[in-house]
């Protein structure tokens, strides 16, 4: 994996830019570490820090046409280079032997439209040195990041947010719609960060900037379209489709490993790999000291039945500067999926040992395996009862303490969540995301802002859907890129590895969505046609496990260090949360009463953005 830069700055700042530019190669070194090529245009940079996975010894970035016009600086991979090189050889003579060189020739020889073709993961920046064009595309499902800034005087785009600050002159204002939108959701909507001005390209799409212009053009659209089929076909696509995807991300010329959680997702990605391999899959684990919340358990289980090479960390105490340096040197913007420190743990433990890492991520959303579609179900049959009754219910629920464990482990913390969305229910976006707050609580937390927040940059309404296929269609669309690919590639590239996640090929992907949802849930459970797969694969108690999810002791964690941090951060910061409603909360959760880790980890987050 790679990191990617492309600046031309404004005519007043060109005379010491080249200082900001290797400040911002510098910055995202970690993403590319084996190499770092920077390239002078006539009145900018484009720049490439290498993670050497394929054609080792040759590919070098940027790489730049035999007439010198074109320059192409690329993170990712493309799965299918070897067939879209054949396709191409009889109109361009190739110089090296990976997925780079291919792109560089498609786009030349076939223009912007060449992407349709491409299957994997990716981001580039492509420049025409005659038209002065800049072409920066992003892959299907917005695996690998692109941030720009442009206006009429200047353009820049890199890998990571941080990275692009560095080329700025001027210091960007927080944008108020994005701070709503994450006090809501916990990340940015699709296209938005926390600042003004700046923006990320969206996922399956490509943005053409020329003389100040921007033009930007969907190149892939999901489109759901359940039709009822045989089972068996089903079933049989799905298996090939799979087993297809994760063949080709074995491809490379380093070892590639696998994390494995011991949940269904990363277990059935390592079965499938290791009959691929004539070796040990390398397979990496971490653990928590809090037992609810410690899977590894599972993960042994799959790696003894399978002879993996398996390697196991259990992570400590988290620790504030962890927390300031993740969003500080990786983020650039508040993030609120604690999650995304075991990843950073996990993926470190893999760093050591391997290059690529295989991962589980994307099965959730598209064989709806969360727990909240099951929720969504029941909570539809639960509204159907009296006002009164749900409300003596729910009054009754809020009166037991709740538990600081995980919630699969505690009836009863199932139960206040189950409060909690019910009362919730009412704000929900037409995507029907989860939300950290409701409209009253936001009130208390962010006066008169509850009604901001941007415009969602896809629709997603659709009639062809019914409830619970409607949140999985969003979640492949919002939450997946926005929370679970931001924490992967950030987390994962911070120790310069790089992930491929074989349920997201997107191929499998409009599969997934042409399965009647009857097909993917049985008697109030997900995964169904996953299971009737690949059932021989996995044991019986991996299969029949409790949905766990990659989640932390976040709870636990405010009980003690981290919330006397907290209430060190409101006391610094000037920002116009208000500070006796955060602090209350925190109180009432110290004492046990009730559990609001979720919603001081959004808070503890934003403010060590804003204190960086």
């Amino acid at each position: 994996m790679c990191g990617i830069l492309f600046s031309i700055p404004s005519v007043n700042s060109y005379h010491n830019h080249r200082t900001r530019v290797e400040t911002a190669m510098n910055t995202m070194k970690h993403r590319g570490p084996d190499e770092g090529n920077l390239h002078q245009l006539k009145n900018g940079y484009i720049g490439h820090q290498r993670l050497s996975i394929l054609d080792i010894e040759g590919s070098h970035q940027p790489m730049i046409s035999p007439d010198n016009r074109f320059l192409l600086s690329f993170n990712g991979e493309i799965y299918n280079f070897q067939a879209l090189r054949k396709s191409l050889e009889n109109r361009w003579h190739f110089h090296s032997h990976g997925d780079t060189e291919v792109i560089l020739a498609g786009l030349i020889l076939e223009g912007d439209n060449f992407v349709k073709k491409m299957e994997g993961m990716w981001a580039f920046a492509f420049w025409d040195t005659l038209e002065e064009r800049l072409l920066l595309s992003r892959d299907r499902l917005g695996k690998k990041p692109i941030y720009y800034f442009s206006d009429e005087q200047q353009i820049h785009c890199t890998s990571e947010l941080p990275s692009l600050l560095q080329l700025l002159t001027h210091t960007p204002e927080e944008d108020h719609n994005s701070r709503a939108d994450y006090f809501k959701y916990g990340y940015m909507l699709p296209g938005f960060t926390i600042y003004k001005n700046i923006y990320e390209v969206l996922p399956g799409h490509n943005l053409s900037i020329q003389s100040g212009k921007l033009q930007q053009t969907q190149y892939w659209q999901l489109n759901p379209n359940p039709q009822r089929s045989n089972n068996e076909t089903m079933k049989n696509c799905l298996q090939e489709l799979l087993v297809e995807a994760i063949k080709k991300r074995l491809i490379a010329d380093v070892e590639v490993g696998s994390f494995l959680s011991g949940g269904i997702d990363s277990s059935l990605i390592v079965a499938l790999a290791q009959k691929e391999m004539n070796k040990p899959l390398k397979t990496f684990s971490i653990g928590f000291e809090e037992e609810s919340f410690n899977e590894t358990s599972f993960a042994q289980i799959i790696a003894n039945q399978y002879n993996t090479d398996h390697h196991v960390e259990i992570l400590p105490e988290v620790s504030h500067d962890q927390i300031a340096s993740l969003i500080k040197n990786h983020l650039g913007q508040p993030f609120a999926d604690s999650s995304l420190l075991p990843t950073k743990l996990v993926s470190s433990v893999a760093a050591k040992k391997v290059k690529v890492a295989l991962s589980g991520d994307g099965a959730d959303e598209l064989f709806s395996g969360y727990q909240r579609y099951t929720s969504r179900t029941i909570m539809n049959w639960y509204h159907r009862l009296p006002l009164k009754i749900r409300s003596n219910i729910e009054a009754v629920i809020r009166a037991i303490p709740e538990p600081h464990k995980h919630h699969s482990a505690s009836l009863i913390k199932k139960a206040h969540l189950f409060a909690d969305i019910s009362k919730r229910i009412k704000d929900e976006t037409p995507y029907r995301a989860p939300l950290f707050f409701s409209s009253e609580e936001f009130e208390q937390l962010l006066p008169g802002e509850w009604s901001n927040g941007n415009t969602i940059a896809r629709e997603l309404e659709t009639t062809a859907l019914d409830d619970i296929h409607q949140m999985m269609y969003a979640d492949t669309l919002i939450y997946l890129p926005q929370d679970i690919m931001t924490k992967v590639d950030r987390a994962s590239m911070s120790c310069s590895l790089e992930t491929r996640s074989p349920f997201l090929d997107h191929k499998l992907v409009e599969l997934a969505f042409s399965i009647p949802i009857a097909a993917h849930r049985k008697n109030l459970t997900g995964k169904h046609l996953l299971k009737k797969g690949f059932e021989h694969l996995l044991p019986p108690n991996i299969w029949q496990r409790r949905k766990q999810g990659f989640a932390t002791p976040q709870s636990l964690w405010f009980k003690g260090p981290l919330g006397n941090q907290l209430t060190h951060l409101l006391e610094k910061t000037d920002t116009e949360i208000n500070k006796q409603y955060v602090l209350s909360l925190l109180q009432t959760h110290q004492s046990g009463e009730r559990d609001y880790g979720g919603k001081l980890w959004l808070i503890y987050n934003y403010l060590s953005w804003k204190n960086n």
